[in-house]
């Protein structure tokens, strides 16, 4: 395993980008498959590239591989002619301008704890190749801009691997002496090692046919655990949607005969979208009523629509370099956005996604962990799958259409996929695209891909009624981030609306000052004042409709403009966003007013204009869910910013929840009452919102004592399915107390791993300085296991990234057994270990003390005497930072 102390760990540089030496057009590997002693062959068809001079030596990445074997064009090389290390070979002088190069290799499936490359786990060989897994595998040129055709050859013992899959299309199958059999997969299409898998091993399977909209005949598998199979279904429904929605929406057709996804319970990823062999998690594959929330429905539809998105939008079209991830990440986010936005309900879906921007990546954009949309230099690709290159990326393709209008952005999609169909690609020929179809200057624009940081607008308006004019001054900041200082304005797209006296939209006679086009103000400089001429009547202006750029709004609306806009703009997210600033702003008050030893004084103005949205049963259920629930104690330490006293800011907003409780509770479980769901259980978008709301007020009514505890145990008891179970235990647990509810679910779902997730999750939230007692003693329980990614991820990282008053206790222990942890996991698999890391990015926010704590905690991980390049990176810019 590399190891790094964080100023020793190599920085790759975008700048430095160089194609390599040789291409590769063929790759052909014969993997005969033994739980510790996998032998894998790879003839590999390299051609020297035009530029590269004759005799060029040949340098192919590895990872701890045992080399078995090397021959050249079938002669096996001298050892003299090269040099091979675990983690490198070089060939000296390749003497032709096209080769082949036979290696063999040796690897040990079981010993894999990383989860990289070709491992075995609950007796199931299961590849992870992104971002750089091939090369555990054989010797390579293991990197995105490298693309080949390969077939495979797999052979296994076929009692314990009866199914043995890998990329493209089956061409053939046999049996073989000793009870083994063989299976060989031909992928047609070009692609780079990243997107090579295999599986085998005994699974249960889940079948459909599916019919292209091109008439192409393909045929849909899903495998699992035997067992499992009835929990596929929603999963292969939302494939067949999906694949039907890319036909309508980007007319992208698929092109194999087979389409095969695995669900596998070892996994350190949410899902791979190896092409025609998708790999999942299975928490994002088995679902029903029973052992799936609503959420985890939505969750399984998403990610299911995400990986299949990828086929053009990651593997037809591919990335040049690693520095592109958000070519195929953050588009195929926006994609599989837009897919649940136009199969559930867009502003619900819309609220959903801006939420979980704000409390993932705007923390992220605003410490030390901050990086462009497409970064210029990194140690450790692993640790850039983020939120910013995701979340943002994703925001950064909704803005493009935002500027370019649907039709335009539709154009210049169409001509990327015409364009540059099986090549590795750049976010400059992305751009190109756009700007070609369009005939638009996108260059400032693209500085959204090479800026760090979250910009602050400021909006300040004055309405002149004599003359009957809106004046709209704008101002953009864009704040300095690791690395960035001295930045250009951007292009930010800011949707509006003047909403009159009456709620409806205002119009306007004429405009000067900044581009203003179809409901929309294009603010490039870092200044802009508009001017709306013929507004008959005093407008409040609604900015930022539908989130239409990844910004923090400072709108200079006055409460009672903010309480006019949450009972009648007729933009849902605006809504919503008024009722959030205001409860916001009220909780950072009551939240210093607490640490500084005074109360938390609730403005019941907002409960009563929520309870008017309540009960306009006009409004979607699940709209109302979201309007009514309060911002998180982690919205309000982001909107703090520095000198954070989590137990100050727990204890203003259960204050400020019981208030609001108490005022409104009762109209609150009303109008659920009114939009009760039906009683036979369906995950369709209607029942789960009518879900969402009886849930969301009767918390709300709990908060606020209009509930007991003993009618909460009995909706635990009466519940008939997984999404009304847990919503009362979950409430109970997070006042203190469900300790019944918590014993009868675990022996409901021992035999349950995916539902057992929850009841470790739900356990690390519990608030708290207590809870972390209780974590530590459920990490001795004997379901939990450090070497099980979910379960680390359901307990720990929950407890680290969700409970800020356990992990932030004032003694620091909550960082020590943080750190703990990490040490612990750093050894058996990194990736984890780097991932629990992050949950520290932000403690240069907290008060001294803890701050302190917290920064003794990092430094003693890189104090260590080795750690993984992927921990090294993460804890060392945290501490830069």
């Amino acid at each position: 395993m590399t190891t790094a102390k964080p100023d020793e760990a190599p920085l790759i540089r975008l700048t430095d980008y160089q194609p390599t030496p040789y291409a590769i057009e063929t790759v052909r590997l014969d993997f005969d498959l033994h739980p510790d002693k996998t032998r894998v062959r790879a003839d590999i068809g390299f051609v020297r590239r035009a530029q590269t001079a004759a005799g060029t030596p040949l340098v192919l990445d590895g990872d701890g591989l045992t080399l078995t074997g090397l021959a050249l064009d079938g002669t096996p090389l001298a050892e003299t002619a090269y040099a091979a290390t675990p983690d490198r070979l070089s060939v000296y002088a390749p003497p032709a301008d096209a080769f082949t190069l036979t290696i063999e290799t040796l690897v040990d499936p079981d010993a894999n704890s990383a989860l990289m490359g070709l491992y075995r786990s609950g007796g199931v060989y299961t590849t992870q190749c992104e971002a750089e897994g091939f090369r555990r595998i054989t010797y390579f040129h293991d990197r995105p801009d490298v693309l080949a055709v390969y077939t495979v050859r797999l052979a296994a013992d076929k009692a314990t691997a009866p199914v043995l899959l890998s990329n493209g299309n089956r061409m053939e199958s046999g049996d073989l002496a000793d009870g083994r059999h063989f299976a060989v997969w031909h992928d047609p299409h070009p692609k780079p090692s990243y997107l090579f898998a295999v599986v085998a091993g005994d699974l249960g399977v889940v079948t459909a046919p599916y019919t292209t909209a091109d008439g192409r005949d393909v045929a849909l598998a899903i495998y699992c655990e035997h067992g499992k199979e009835a929990r596929c279904g929603y999963a292969m429904d939302a494939l067949i949607r999906s694949m039907r929605w890319d036909e309508e929406r980007f007319g992208r057709n698929y092109d194999l005969d087979v389409f095969n996804i695995v669900a596998v319970s070892d996994f350190n990823m949410g899902a791979m979208e190896n092409k025609g062999l998708n790999v999942f998690n299975d928490k994002y594959v088995l679902v029903d009523a029973q052992t799936g929330t609503d959420a985890d429905h939505a969750g399984v539809e998403t990610v299911i629509a995400h990986e299949y998105f990828h086929n053009w939008t990651g593997n037809r079209i591919t990335c040049r370099d690693w520095f592109q991830l958000c070519l195929k990440e953050g588009l195929t986010v926006f994609r599989d956005q837009e897919f649940s936005a136009d199969t559930r309900s867009r502003p619900v879906k819309r609220i959903a996604d801006v939420t979980g921007l704000r409390r993932a990546q705007f923390p992220e954009d605003g410490g030390p962990l901050a990086h462009p949309v497409r970064p210029d230099a990194y140690r450790e690709i692993n640790n850039f799958y983020t939120a910013t290159v995701y979340q943002k990326g994703a925001e950064v393709c909704r803005m493009l259409e935002a500027v370019l209008g649907r039709n335009g952005f539709a154009a210049g999609m169409a001509l990327y996929f015409e364009r540059h169909d099986g090549q590795a690609t750049t976010i400059e020929h992305f751009l190109s695209c756009f700007a070609d179809a369009t005939q638009r200057d996108l260059t400032q624009f693209a500085l959204w891909y090479e800026q760090a940081g979250t910009p602050a607008i400021t909006a300040r308006h004055v309405y002149d009624a004599d003359a009957e004019t809106l004046t709209l001054d704008l101002e953009q900041v864009i704040p300095d981030t690791p690395g960035q200082r001295d930045k250009k304005p951007m292009h930010i797209p800011i949707r509006f609306g003047l909403v009159g006296p009456d709620g409806q939209d205002l119009s306007y006679s004429g405009v000067s000052g900044a581009d203003v086009s179809d409901g929309t103000i294009h603010l490039t400089g870092d200044q802009a004042q508009v001017r709306f001429e013929g507004v008959r009547a005093t407008p409040v202006p609604s900015l930022l409709r539908g989130f239409s750029a990844p910004v923090r709004m400072d709108s200079g609306l006055s409460t009672d403009d903010l309480l006019f806009l949450v009972g009648h703009d007729r933009d849902p997210f605006n809504r919503f966003e008024a009722a959030q600033r205001l409860a916001l702003d009220m909780l950072v008050r009551a939240s210093a007013n607490v640490g500084a030893g005074g109360e938390a004084s609730p403005d019941l103005r907002l409960a009563e204009a929520l309870g008017r949205l309540i009960d306009d049963d006009g409004l979607e259920p699940a709209f109302r869910a979201q309007a009514i629930a309060l911002p998180g104690e982690m919205d309000v330490a982001e909107e703090i910013g520095a000198d954070i006293d989590p137990d100050a800011i727990h204890k203003a907003r259960q204050t400020i929840k019981a208030a609001f409780g108490e005022a409104i509770g009762t109209q609150a479980i009303a109008a659920a009452a009114r939009a009760a769901p039906d009683p036979a259980y369906s995950p369709d978008a209607g029942q789960a919102g009518r879900r969402a709301l009886t849930h969301a007020a009767h918390d709300l009514a709990f908060a606020g004592g209009q509930i007991s505890d003993a009618e909460f145990a009995g909706a635990f008891a009466a519940a008939t399915n997984l999404t009304d179970r847990i919503a009362p235990m979950r409430s109970l647990v997070m006042a203190g107390a469900g300790e019944a509810l918590l014993a009868e679910f675990y022996d409901r779902y021992k035999e349950t791993p995916l539902v057992l997730d929850k009841w470790f999750a739900l356990q690390a939230m519990a608030p708290g300085s207590s809870s972390l007692d209780t974590v530590i003693d459920l990490t001795r329980h004997p379901a939990f296991s450090m070497r099980v990614p979910n379960r680390v991820y359901s307990l720990i990282r929950t407890f680290g990234a969700a409970n800020p008053t356990g992990f932030n206790r004032a003694d620091g222990a909550g960082y020590r057994f943080m750190a703990e942890a990490i040490s612990d996991l750093d050894g058996a698999n990194p990736n984890v270990a780097a991932r629990l890391a992050t949950c520290f990015r932000s403690y240069a926010m907290l008060e001294s003390g803890r701050r302190g704590q917290a920064h003794a905690a990092l430094e003693g991980i890189a104090a260590k005497g080795t750690l993984s390049r992927d921990v090294a990176d993460i804890v060392g810019r945290i501490l830069a930072g």
